[in-house]
């Protein structure tokens, strides 16, 4: 497990905060397709929280994107780098996130957050952000459709809709589930709605949320739990 300072110059205000939006938000690749389903390796990326305690744990899952093995896997822990700030949410998962990516010993190949990409008020999420800084081809899978509309896709796995902002399109509403709730998919960097929507349900081959997912939040969950544990005061 690897322990993440805040790095020096990291934002501390909102205005600091949507200033780096926007000058990273023009650097979003939208017209590659990305890797093709099923090939290579696919990385789940998540984190957990303990305000109470100031920390952050982040974990990174490599899956061999064919059988959904797991290939390798990372954790790191550190101070939260940020305030709870809807729409900002990235800078305070980024710094914790970009080390336990780094910590693999191996190519991440795409890589799926839990959180948005394109989906997001300033169309710039985690997705995105963690794409531009890394260069890795992204997407974000989401629980929930944040601020966005949709129609509810039909019932049989693999039936989607648009998920829009008044009229544009900024992800899909994707059914991985026969009759269950849909999850949310948008594009983060170097890869097209429609691979991402295929990348989503070629990891979805028994549960509503990608195994990238399930995978990186059971471990950052244990990742959290343990540093917690070290920090809390021994009894005289």
């Amino acid at each position: 497990m690897t322990t993440v300072s805040i790095p020096a110059g990291w934002p501390a205000t909102e205005e600091e905060a949507r200033a780096v939006q926007d000058e990273l938000r023009a650097r979003v690749v939208l017209d590659q397709p990305g890797p093709p389903p099923g090939t290579g390796h696919v990385t789940g990326v998540d984190v957990a929280y303990d305000d109470e305690r100031d920390v952050v744990a982040a974990a990174a899952v490599v899956l061999d994107a064919a059988s959904l093995d797991v290939v390798a896997e990372a954790t790191a822990v550190g101070r939260i780098s940020f305030p709870y700030v809807p729409g900002l949410l990235a800078f305070r998962e980024i710094p914790t996130v970009l080390a336990a990516l780094e910590d693999l010993p191996c190519p991440p190949g795409l890589v799926v957050c839990d959180g948005y990409g394109l989906a997001h008020p300033r169309r710039f999420g985690l997705a995105s952000h963690l794409g531009v800084l890394t260069g890795l081809p992204t997407i974000g899978v989401a629980k929930n459709p944040f601020v966005f509309t949709y129609d509810d896709p039909g019932m049989p796995r693999g039936s989607a809709s648009p998920l829009l902002a008044d009229e544009e399109e900024v992800g899909r509403a994707l059914r991985t589930r026969e009759g269950v709730k849909p999850v949310f998919v948008s594009v983060g960097h170097r890869v097209d709605l429609d691979a991402a929507c295929a990348h989503t349900l070629a990891l979805t081959p028994r549960f509503r949320l990608p195994e990238t997912t399930r995978r990186a939040d059971s471990l950052c969950r244990e990742a959290l739990q343990e540093a917690t544990i070290r920090q809390r005061p021994t009894s005289a």
